[in-house]
């Protein structure tokens, strides 16, 4: 009988040693250090922007919760080595994987910004661009930014694709950043992730000193046309032109510039409504659930915690404001060959970055600063969303030099 005691106490014994050494506390003095502790601090401070002051919270929550969840220790639910070289490791993949490796595919393979490109597309209106065609060379112009920093981050040493997917943060525009360093430079998915949605809520506090000092006052109080009526034909027609035309130039850009469009067709169509709602909201919500989790697990100590990081965040600050000041300047340039009465509010090129509609807001808030009867928001709209398609193609013309 005392052997039988003995006997069940050491197995009582050893079963809460293993069950104590499989807990993440053991975990956290084992393997933890002290660059863990910083991405959870990290995690948390995001955490808090997202839900005391509304920055990005969509994504900047999930992405903030992602980092928490891979930089505790012993969670295993997302290991890098299965995406070591930017290849997915499908010899190891099935044994390893945990729950965050099967939702990164989505990333890897670049289906998710691609559907949240299709929900974009169904709420976005594009009658002010197709009301206002001089729209789009505003929004091309504040893709500046996304060029510009490029060279920059090319002659600090960055690999090429490195160089382009810290560049695109400048298009202000997150999909899109995502879509372009999964592909070019996965292994600062986390850090380009983190800024370009960082930077995009920071819309009305980076852009108004740049718009405001290259801008005189006389400038800010123009007052523009007021736009003519978009028939529902030509809202059809618009977004099968446009996919035409970018899917016969740049073929790389086809998947972003067709899901944005086949988005836009549905909404303005009208016979597939069920469809319409169901990608602006459910499969919209669902999909940036799983990009923003998946997105901020690659945000490890390892990947996150270097000098190469604080580069990537003052160059995307670089990138962002070379494309507010693009948009704004070439504004200006086109009012020299414009007649009086037919001028453009610089103010509304600064809404060329695809920040779709906070940048157009602070292009209205700005003007009315200057003048309270000055109404620009529709105007603003049109470089806006011409933004987004600005962002995608040039995503593309990086992709067909790199990829």
């Amino acid at each position: 009988m005392w052997t039988a005691l003995t006997s069940s106490s050491n197995f009582v014994l050893e079963s809460l040693e293993t069950f104590a050494e499989s807990t993440g506390v053991a975990a956290l003095f084992a393997n933890m250090g002290w660059g863990n502790v910083v991405m959870i601090i990290v995690a948390f401070v995001l955490l808090y922007l997202a839900i005391k002051h509304k920055f990005e919270p969509l994504l900047l929550l999930t992405i903030a919760f992602g980092m928490l969840l891979t930089n505790l220790p012993g969670a295993n639910m997302y290991h890098t080595e299965l995406f070591a070289g930017g290849h997915v490791h499908w010899d190891i993949f099935v044994a390893n994987a945990g729950l965050l490796d099967y939702l990164y595919l989505g990333v890897k393979l670049g289906i998710y910004p691609c559907l949240i490109f299709l929900g974009v597309g169904a709420m976005t209106d594009f009658g002010p661009l197709i009301a206002n065609p001089k729209s789009f060379l505003l929004g091309a112009a504040a893709q500046l930014g996304i060029f510009m920093t490029f060279i920059g981050a090319y002659a600090l040493n960055f690999t090429p694709e490195q160089a382009a997917s810290i560049g695109i943060i400048g298009g202000a525009d997150g999909p899109t950043s995502i879509y372009l360093t999964a592909i070019l430079a996965p292994e600062l998915l986390g850090p380009i992730a983190v800024a370009a949605y960082s930077y995009m809520a920071l819309v009305p506090v980076i852009q108004p000193p740049i718009m405001r000092l290259l801008t005189t006052e006389k400038e800010r109080k123009i007052k523009m046309r007021q736009l003519r009526p978009v028939s529902k034909t030509e809202k059809i027609l618009f977004p099968l032109i446009i996919t035409v035309i970018i899917a016969l130039l740049l073929p790389s850009a086809a998947p972003l510039v067709g899901c944005l469009m086949l988005g836009n067709l549905m909404k303005e169509c009208g016979v597939v409504d069920r469809l319409s709602k169901t990608v602006q909201n459910e499969l919209m919500n669902i999909v940036v659930i799983f990009l923003g989790v998946t997105v901020g697990a690659t945000a490890t100590a390892e990947a996150f915690i270097n000098f190469r990081t604080l580069g990537i965040l003052v160059l995307g600050v670089i990138a962002f404001s070379f494309g507010t000041a693009g948009g704004v300047l070439l504004a200006k340039v086109m009012n020299l060959f414009a007649k009086e009465g037919n001028k453009i509010n610089p103010l509304i090129g600064s809404a060329g970055v695809s920040a779709v509609p906070m940048a157009a807001r602070v292009s209205q808030t700005e003007g009315q600063k200057a003048d309270p009867s000055n109404f620009l928001l529709m105007h603003a709209m049109g470089p806006n969303v011409a933004g987004v398609v600005g962002s995608a193609v040039a995503a593309g013309i990086l992709l067909s030099f790199l990829g």
